[in-house]
């Protein structure tokens, strides 16, 4: 685990408010998770971390689409990103891309069955290097704090 106990502004006390503070630790925290994931998303799935990322959003949504529009808003992305990282995905087999019912110019992408397989299979260790990154940058009290934030990420896995 990192010591940030020599870092300026882990005293606070600094020039930014604590909300702006807290934000600034979080995407540390954040990057760092990235860092850790983007090589190992690379060698399991074969995509990139951005296309990653809409894999993730697609199976919070199992067995239906998710307009375009709305991936780009939740991702942040510009359409024009996210068309061509759709079409990468599309080409690997993982998404379907198709018309949405009344709307000539909505696009609802979908995983496929490829898809969910990679991602179940990788889902392990994807979850162990987030847990590793997390570990290493922040402590205790910290992550007892995130896991109270996202009640899901205290359960730990069953061993068999």
């Amino acid at each position: 685990m990192a010591d940030h106990s020599d870092c300026p502004s882990a005293a606070g006390g600094g020039l930014l408010p604590a909300e702006l503070h807290a934000w600034m630790l979080m995407l540390a925290a954040t990057g760092a998770v990235e860092q850790e994931l983007r090589s190992v998303v690379k060698e399991r799935l074969d995509v990139s971390h951005d296309e990653f990322l809409i894999l993730c959003l697609l199976a919070d949504n199992p067995g239906e689409g998710v307009r375009m529009t709305r991936i780009a808003e939740l991702l942040g992305r510009p359409k024009t990103r996210l068309t061509y990282q759709i079409a990468c995905l599309q080409h690997a087999g993982l998404v379907t891309r198709r018309s949405v019912c009344g709307d000539k110019r909505g696009i609802e992408v979908a995983l496929t069955e490829k898809a969910r397989t990679l991602l179940a299979e990788a889902s392990g260790v994807l979850a162990e290097t987030v847990k590793d990154a997390l570990a290493r940058i922040m402590g205790s009290a910290q992550c007892e704090a995130m896991r109270a934030l996202m009640p899901g990420f205290a359960e730990e896995p069953a061993t068999e």
